[in-house]
């Protein structure tokens, strides 16, 4: 049975780490705000705890944000889909939702287009040559000459064989 849900447990996965990376966006950009309205005011140079603590939320910022993109891959594509896991088997059934959500918008894009596919389907399941008129599979066989499919020697001998056939 294909799997057309993700579970609960990836959805909270993938919320869960979207949250954690942004605080790590608010924490590393609180660095830029910090320095912008403190223009001025210290020295680039010091070291004192208003420096550490830019440093601290410029990296624990950083870390969050990679913590949490790993977290919210894993809860996209779960363990096997996002590599975190070997096994091509699971991460099939992993990613089987995003295949089937991929290929429910191609269908709706073909469907918006009006391409009847059908029709294409059968023409190309109706390349029986014994339907055909005579002239069309003589076009055919030239065609595949000209287009250096088929050797002089080939060509002729087919050419043959149909005209044996008429």
């Amino acid at each position: 049975m294909p799997n057309k849900q993700i579970s609960e447990e990836r959805q909270a996965a993938y919320y869960i780490g979207a949250v954690i990376m942004g605080i790590g966006v608010l924490m590393f950009l609180s660095v830029f705000v910090t320095a912008f309205s403190s223009f001025g005011g210290s020295m680039p140079g010091s070291t004192g705890p208003d420096m550490q603590s830019i440093g601290f939320r410029a990296l624990g910022g950083m870390i969050l944000m990679a913590v949490g993109a790993g977290i919210r891959g894993i809860g996209a594509a779960g363990v096997a889909g996002s590599g975190v896991v070997l096994d091509p088997e699971k991460a099939r059934e992993d990613l089987e939702p995003w295949a089937r959500m991929a290929g429910g918008m191609v269908k709706d894009a073909v469907d918006e287009s009006g391409l009847d596919l059908g029709h294409v389907a059968n023409h190309e399941d109706h390349e029986d040559t014994a339907e055909m008129p005579f002239d069309e599979k003589l076009r055919r066989l030239a065609k595949l000459h000209t287009e250096g499919i088929l050797s002089d020697d080939e060509y002729a001998k087919e050419k043959q064989k149909m005209l044996d056939e008429q």
